[in-house]
């Protein structure tokens, strides 16, 4: 694909994005998520390989599949009520089918099965637009109507995908698919609290966008295409293989790092609501996700390729590091003193 028509794609990609995240009106919003659809598909075919042609039809399929069904919750709100506002939704019916709808548009289990089969027929840099940004306007959907939306469904739903994410993780070698459940488990934890906090909810999308980021930057930077390639990063960088560790232990919640922010004040709020059994439930399931953190971790950092005394090193080359990889991975790992700053 020409540069000229890569960037009228990635700039669609925005305004899509862009308009369903500043519209009030049903309409706006499905016309921003149609737009945001229509121009990733030609991003994710780029590879001309029959896995990549594959991937952007399931993506297509599921996604305008996802769209009429918010776009039909939306009528059916309006038939009912008058009123075409994103925040008016009041009419239970059209709320229970945009949850759903909702939870097919994010990935959210049972409704995940598209994602980590998109993501192994995209490069990393499309899987990394797809598991980062292609969040944001569904995201803000729920925002907006996170006081309308059925509690029970979302904690469900949140919970189910917590433990799908960390259970279906376990037996994957693609680093791609690895990001696929981990993003399906992120998403679980965002939308458990959801009804009860909407504000925590925002600050986790925003902290997993940034880990996320860093860990598909030093993917990208050091071509691991599966856990067995991760075994070579040090040759690459020495820097890069403790920054890997760092972000990848983040990811998975560990105190003192970023990561674990989000998932402590999730536990404390759900346990505040009196959820304490829940609460339970999605701290187990975020050892499940961790165990595949610590194998990547173990892999990149602790393990050595078989190489021989000729082995070419390639950081005596002085590989220029990405800033984007620089300045993502310092924001994955030292987040955590500013708390207070982050809450306020």
């Amino acid at each position: 694909m020409s540069p000229t028509i890569y960037t009228i794609m990635l700039s669609s990609l925005a305004t899509g994005t862009i308009i369903t995240m500043t519209s009030f009106h049903w309409l706006m919003a499905w016309i921003g998520l149609e737009l945001n659809t229509l121009a990733i598909i030609p991003i994710i075919s780029t590879l001309h390989h029959p896995r990549s042609t594959e991937a952007a039809t399931k993506y297509f399929l599921t996604q305008a599949a996802a769209s009429a069904m918010i776009l039909f919750s939306s009528m059916i709100n309006a038939w009912n009520t008058g009123t075409w506002d994103i925040t008016q939704m009041t009419f239970l019916p059209s709320n229970t089918l945009l949850a759903v709808a909702l939870a097919l548009k994010l990935g959210l289990a049972p409704a995940h099965l598209w994602l980590p089969e998109v993501l192994q027929g995209s490069s990393l840099l499309t899987a990394l637009i797809i598991t980062t940004w292609q969040k944001l306007a569904p995201m803000s959907l729920i925002f907006l109507s996170a006081n309308n939306l059925p509690p029970m469904i979302l904690l469900a739903l949140g919970i189910i995908s917590s433990v799908t994410g960390g259970w279906a993780g376990l037996n994957q070698t693609q680093t791609r698919k690895i990001m696929a459940f981990s993003s399906i488990a992120h998403l679980g934890w965002m939308t458990s609290i959801t009804s009860i906090s909407p504000n925590i909810m925002i600050m986790n999308l925003m902290i997993y966008l940034i880990m996320t980021t860093a860990l598909f930057s030093s993917l990208i930077f050091s071509k691991s295409k599966t856990i067995q390639d991760t075994t070579t990063t040090w040759t690459l960088s020495p820097t890069l293989t403790i920054t890997t560790m760092l972000v990848l232990l983040s990811l998975g919640g560990l105190p003192p790092l970023t990561g674990f922010l989000p998932k402590w004040l999730i536990l404390e709020e759900l346990i505040t609501q009196n959820m304490s059994p829940l609460a339970l439930m999605m701290a187990m399931s975020a050892l499940l996700s961790l165990f595949y953190y610590l194998r990547l971790t173990y892999t990149t950092a602790l393990t050595l390729a078989p190489n021989t005394l000729q082995m070419k090193f390639k950081w005596r080359f002085k590989p220029t590091t990405p800033p984007a990889l620089t300045a993502f991975s310092t924001l994955a790992i030292f987040l955590l003193p500013l708390t207070p700053l982050i809450l306020s």
